[in-house]
């Protein structure tokens, strides 16, 4: 099983908050904004050009690290469910890992976190990102086991159920996060994934 991380493990409140005080924008405005390109089915990294058109995300990220201000992820980011869940897992005998579209910085801090996984990686230490059918390969290459039996977990219809489901991998949405709770009934109409979680703990049932 392979868990995307941002509003899938890690709530993603404090680094958007971050983002828009380094932008200078009152957090509700940027939160506003992203919420109606989210709607669209846009990249969320379009949200920024908004308020500063021609923005680079990556050249504004290092800025953040060079003036001591660069993203945080510690135990207060994760969702409440997480430990106990991938514990879980792994009890069973579930080789778990974490693979997200995340810098290389945010792998060292959540492998930092010592959760209880087998195996970390972002796209940011890959060179590809979702929802890049190369990253899927990477994820196949990166978990044991033939493609079928692979569980892709994340919150986003157009980067992780659709395309890991293309890559031949099982999938479960969780309902959570802006997208997870924008698309669920949708993805569970249209039978999108092959399971709707509104916990991590409901994994449980889908080994079941």
């Amino acid at each position: 099983m392979v868990l995307d991380v941002g509003e899938t493990l890690l709530d993603d409140t404090r680094e958007f908050g971050a983002w828009a005080d380094w932008i200078g924008v009152p957090r509700h405005t940027f939160s506003a904004v992203l919420g109606a390109v989210t709607a669209q089915g846009r990249n969320n990294a379009e949200t920024f050009q908004y308020f500063r058109p021609g923005f680079d995300l990556e050249r504004e990220r290092q800025r953040r690290e060079d003036a001591g201000r660069g993203e945080q992820i510690d135990e207060q980011d994760l969702y409440t469910d997480v430990r106990p869940s991938l514990a879980a897992l792994r009890e069973r005998g579930v080789w778990v890992g974490i693979a997200g579209n995340q810098t290389a910085r945010a792998a060292a801090l959540i492998r930092a976190l010592g959760l209880p996984c087998d195996a970390v990686a972002t796209s940011g230490e890959w060179g590809v990102a979702k929802p890049d059918p190369a990253f899927f390969d990477r994820v196949a290459e990166f978990a044991p086991g033939t493609r079928d039996k692979i569980v892709y977990v994340g919150d986003h219809r157009d980067n992780d159920v659709i395309p890991a489901r293309a890559a031949g991998f099982k999938t479960a949405l969780i309902r959570r996060g802006p997208w997870g709770h924008l698309w669920a009934d949708e993805v569970r109409e249209n039978r999108a994934a092959d399971w709707v979680i509104d916990s991590l703990i409901d994994l449980i049932s889908v080994l079941d």
